[in-house]
């Protein structure tokens, strides 16, 4: 009973009939056959008891059994099984199909679709109206339809990287209605209050896909080592992840730079992984990624709290040391020690180092050597912050003139502690302004002024000043110079002239100039009077886009609201400053949800309803063909010629059925993957192909070059190459193709240590690589041209064997065409192969050396091969070659050397060969 509930019939009566069918056949085993033929010849003619003295007073038991198997296939067909039939849904009036539309629904995102599509077919049976909402995407009220104007608008829904939002429109549904609500698990609080609203209106169904949960949440970055976290929803078996940390290389394409692996023991809903990386990896990294899971909840985007700014700090001590690096001021290196990287060093050294941040306490003047890179540090975007003292304000710097490294001129004689410019009281701080990037910080009461730096007044001065003391003079400057920016701090570093350094206020104050980075936690207080600017943004598939008109947001908000449409999951900037705002928090909680006994609990699996009616009924005829054909025999009409006929008519037959469309499901298992494609397409035939650059250009260059050789080798030889083929290093299998041309970019990004161990597999395997630096060879196969230089640092991870200029006797030579040129676009002799092996001379009779026995693994020119070879899509050449009536020529010869050299590919060295000496000697006119 339970393989035959997978079955459904349109006519269940009539298995009534098959089930009789086994009767009938044992009584007429038992009964006589010449009765039959008397008084029911209708039924002994279908069950072959023909009045026949040649055939056996009983039909065969064999016969009898095709033939009711072939009536109970009839039966069958007509009754319409159905392979795997969907329960029809009672009910009526309209349904509310709604989606939780979450992030955690990303991982199965199809599935629900399906279920969805599925939901809508039994709605439109039922004649019931539909409407489909999202939680994520709430409409104002249900738009009741009819179910098949909803499949066209299936694809506009996609999982958001937000919360569920309260179900208030659902008050707005009017009459009542009943709910198949698609959740993605996970237990929240407003749960009960939509479940209640949605009974209101009538019966509620969940579907969930049973799907454990996994999240990511933000890095931590603590003792020098990051750690991750990653949680599940549900406690189950113990388990391992894999967690990638992402960001660009050094040639700034974006990639996996390292990866972790995070255990969760058995009952554990938390697992954890460390990582211990340089700095410099460190602050490339832009986002961390549970490897395998498509959602935003498994992606945790990085900012300034992992990508710690290196800060250098110079104080000034006596004048011979003035820009000597001595220990850091004690307050500096403890409001940066647990924010940055503090590095050590001359001037000289630290810009050779090019630090984030350069700060110099008391440092009076520059020194002219060290001005010039300085001024070049700071115009690339480098911030130098200044902090005053008694060596600054006894100097004569800024006098007049302005200094390049200070915001603002100073007054002569500055304000210094029992000097003519010392208070009698103390100062306190003035509130920032808006335009101030300190703007939204407290000021405690303590903090106090008592000595300071005058600046001179100037037009420019109030736009500079940042902030000011009670009685408005500056306390700090700023001004833009290029991309970067020179601060300077009218007190000192220390507890000398002012006490802010003590205070906490300090520490703020050093974040917001993005001196520091931001602290692990942060509360609505501290981004107070911010506006934050959304740079990548997150999708509900945990992929990463450009903003575009996501507006700004208020820094209180973007430390303590809950994300929403207008304020996405994503990395935002203020100023140098960045800050992620991630999907799963540090302190979010994954739960499952519970769901009370009274509502009924499906899963997303919707089996594909097959129709068995064709299967049987071509069953059916096969059958009778088949007792046709027995019958025949039995009666003794195939002897002869016409049983050899008969036998090959059966087998035609036979063939045709077998090759009759198969059934969906069974087309979709057997068709190729995706994946296959690639090596059904490399494999069917030769096939020439090319590296992706990404160039676009370059790249279509090549492939119309490789598409004109092809071509030519179509025309002239007996090899028929399929169209070209771009290969991509990383990911595609190399061994399929015997050439690979790769034109070389600048641009190139280098390769990872897997796909060097790919292409060094293809060249120790016979397979050839054409590297074409398109630059005329002007380098000399050396450092001299961008592309040479990049040839260089591409093949340093390469088992190439030592190389040499193309000898006058080598076989590529003579492959097929009698060569002594390899021109391309451009014309020149320098064209490299592997070296000859030691001691290789001429064989007596032969006017060449054996010189290997194998192909050379590579072939190293700049003539622009492709661009000669390139045919547009009318066959007609792409691009000029050479110059004046010769052109055409060189591109002729061109096109000989790829013939040659795929030649040279495909058939080695045979041309060495003795049997081919006199050939070659007559061509030589020798």
């Amino acid at each position: 009973m339970g393989a035959l509930s997978t079955f459904a019939f349109t006519a269940p009566w009539l298995l009534l009939g098959l089930l009789a069918l086994p009767v009938l056949w044992l009584l007429l085993r038992a009964v006589p056959p010449a009765p039959i033929r008397r008084r029911f010849p209708g039924v002994a003619l279908l069950l072959g008891l023909a009045d026949d003295e040649r055939q056996s007073d009983r039909t065969p038991w064999w016969l009898l059994l095709i033939r009711t198997l072939a009536v109970a296939a009839v039966i069958l067909g007509f009754a319409g099984p159905v392979l795997n039939p969907q329960a029809e849904r009672t009910g009526t009036g309209p349904v509310l199909i709604l989606l939780d539309g979450t992030w955690a629904d990303a991982a199965d995102w199809t599935r629900r679709m399906d279920r969805v599509a599925a939901l809508l077919s039994d709605a439109a049976r039922a004649g019931r109206t539909v409407s489909i909402a999202a939680l994520t995407d709430p409409p104002v009220a249900p738009e009741f339809q009819a179910a098949d104007a909803w499949r066209a608008r299936l694809a506009s829904f996609a999982p958001r990287p937000w919360a569920p939002e309260p179900g208030d429109w659902i008050d707005r549904a009017g009459a009542g209605f009943e709910t198949w609500w698609l959740s993605d698990g996970l237990a929240r609080d407003s749960r009960a209050d939509i479940l209640a609203k949605l009974e209101e209106k009538g019966p509620v169904t969940v579907m969930e896909g049973g799907r454990n949960t996994i999240a990511l949440p933000p890095a931590v970055f603590e003792g020098g080592r990051i750690v991750l976290s990653p949680r599940r929803a549900i406690a189950g078996a113990a388990r391992a992840v894999d967690i990638a940390g992402y960001g660009p290389d050094p040639a700034g394409v974006e990639r996996a730079l390292t990866e972790a692996r995070a255990r969760f023991d058995a009952g554990a809903h938390e697992a954890s992984a460390t990582l211990i990386l340089p700095p410099e990896l460190r602050n490339r990294i832009t986002r961390f990624q549970i490897v395998g899971r498509r959602s935003a909840g498994a992606v945790s985007l990085t900012d300034d709290a992992l990508r710690r700014r290196e800060v250098a700090m110079i104080s000034g001590s006596d004048e011979r040391e003035a820009l000597q690096l001595l220990s850091p001021l004690h307050y500096l290196t403890q409001a940066l020690t647990p924010s940055a990287d503090l590095i050590e060093g001359t001037l000289g050294d630290i810009l050779l180092a090019n630090p984030d941040v350069i700060i110099l306490a008391d440092v009076a003047t520059i020194p002219a050597a060290e001005a010039a890179p300085l001024a070049d540090w700071i115009e690339a975007g480098g911030l130098l912050l200044r902090f005053a003292g008694p060596r600054m304000a006894a100097s004569d710097v800024a006098r007049g003139a302005e200094d390049p490294f200070l915001p603002v001129r100073l007054r002569a004689g500055g304000r210094v502690v029992g000097g003519a410019m010392s208070w009698g009281e103390p100062k306190a701080l003035r509130a920032f302004d808006r335009a101030s990037p300190f703007f939204g910080l407290s000021l405690p009461p303590e903090v106090t002024v008592s000595a300071q730096v005058m600046a001179e007044p100037d037009p420019q001065l109030p736009e500079r000043t940042i902030a000011s003391l009670a009685d408005g003079t500056p306390l700090v400057t700023r001004k833009q110079m290029g991309q970067g920016q020179v601060v300077l701090f009218h007190v000192t570093a220390n507890a000398e002239w002012s006490t802010l350094p003590l205070s906490g206020l300090f520490v703020q104050m050093l974040e917001r100039l993005a001196v520091s980075t931001r602290p692990q936690t942060l509360d609505a207080g501290d981004l107070e009077g911010t506006t934050w600017v959304a740079q990548k943004v997150l999708d509900g598939f945990g992929e990463t886009r450009d903003a575009g008109a996501v507006p700004g947001v208020d820094g209180a908000r973007l430390a303590s609201g809950a994300l929403a449409r207008d304020m996405p999951p994503g990395l935002y900037a203020d100023g140098a400053r960045s800050l992620a705002r991630n999907v799963f928090g540090r302190d979010a909680v994954l739960a499952p949800a519970v769901w009370p006994a009274r509502i009924p609990v499906e899963g997303l699996e919707a089996p594909q309803e097959t129709a068995l009616k064709a299967a049987l009924l071509s069953a059916a005829l096969g059958l009778l063909l088949l007792d046709i054909l027995a019958s025949l025999w039995i009666g003794g009409r195939l002897r002869g010629p016409r049983g050899d006929v008969a036998a090959a008519l059966f087998l035609a037959v036979m063939a045709g059925w077998g090759a009759m469309p198969a059934p969906a499901a069974a087309q979709q298992a057997d068709a190729p993957r995706p994946g296959d494609d690639f090596a059904i397409r490399a494999t069917s035939e030769v096939v020439l192909a090319h590296v992706v650059t990404g160039d676009r250009q370059v790249d279509d260059v090549a492939e119309a070059g490789l598409r004109g050789l092809s071509e030519t080798l179509f025309r002239r030889t007996s090899i028929e190459p399929a169209e070209p083929m771009a290969v991509d290093l990383e990911t595609d299998e190399l061994a399929f193709f015997p050439l690979l041309y790769w034109p070389i970019t600048p641009s190139q990004p280098m390769l990872s240590a897997q796909a060097y161990a790919k292409l060094n597999r293809f060249l120790r395997t016979g397979g050839m690589i054409l590297f074409d630096t398109r630059d005329a060879n002007l380098g000399g196969f050396g450092s001299a041209t961008p592309e040479g230089r990049k040839l260089q640092e591409l093949a340093a991870g390469l088992d190439i064997p030592p190389l040499e200029q193309v000898p006058p006797d080598h076989v590529l030579t003579r492959t097929f065409y009698l060569l002594q040129d390899f021109p391309g676009r451009y014309d020149s002799r320098s064209v490299w192969v592997e070296a000859a092996p030691p001691g290789a001379v001429r064989a007596e009779g032969m006017p060449f050396r054996n010189l290997n026995d194998g192909v050379t693994p590579v072939v190293i020119g700049g003539n622009d091969w492709a661009a000669a070879w390139a045919v547009d899509a009318a066959g007609n050449s792409m691009f000029p070659v050479g110059r004046g009536y010769g052109g055409e020529r060189q591109r002729e010869m061109a096109l000989r050397f790829g013939v040659n050299l795929l030649m040279h590919v495909l058939t080695g060295n045979y041309k060495s060969d003795q049997v081919h000496v006199p050939a070659l000697l007559d061509r030589l006119g020798q």
